[in-house]
């Protein structure tokens, strides 16, 4: 298993009417718990598209729990509990504090500049094989 945290603020502009966080904003939160499970791992984004390979959002899922409100310190649990192949399925926590307040999962795959899919690269393969040893 592959965990990391990520902390954010809730920023006014990410709150809605009833001064909770707007539902979409969970979202980009998601995208920096992943993108910090990857830096971390040793595979950044910007590595990723530099050697020409992108992980395009194939399936995305949240649930609300409980709400978040302006100026809450929140951590993003972000977690790949299974060796990808070909896909790679990331699930999320919200936290504040202890306190569990969304869910969430998103599937990946890995495609080409054309858009077409492909395996990953070496680089992610070998990541992984330390990750998840057989």
């Amino acid at each position: 298993m592959l965990q990391s945290r990520s902390q954010v603020t809730v920023r006014y502009v990410e709150t809605d009417m009833m001064g909770i966080v707007y539902h979409g904003s969970y979202l980009p939160w998601f995208e920096i718990g992943r993108t910090n499970l990857l830096k971390e791992l040793g595979v950044p984004y910007r590595q990723l598209e530099a050697d020409g390979y992108r992980l395009p959002v194939l399936e995305v899922s949240a649930k609300y729990l409980r709400p978040a409100v302006y100026d809450d310190e929140l951590t993003i649990v972000t977690t790949i509990r299974e060796r990808p192949l070909l896909r790679i399925r990331i699930e999320y926590e919200v936290l504040r504090g202890s306190e569990l307040l969304a869910t969430g999962s998103s599937l990946h795959a890995f495609i080409d500049l054309q858009g077409r899919p492909v395996r990953p690269p070496p680089s992610v393969v070998a990541k992984m094989g330390e990750a998840f040893p057989e």
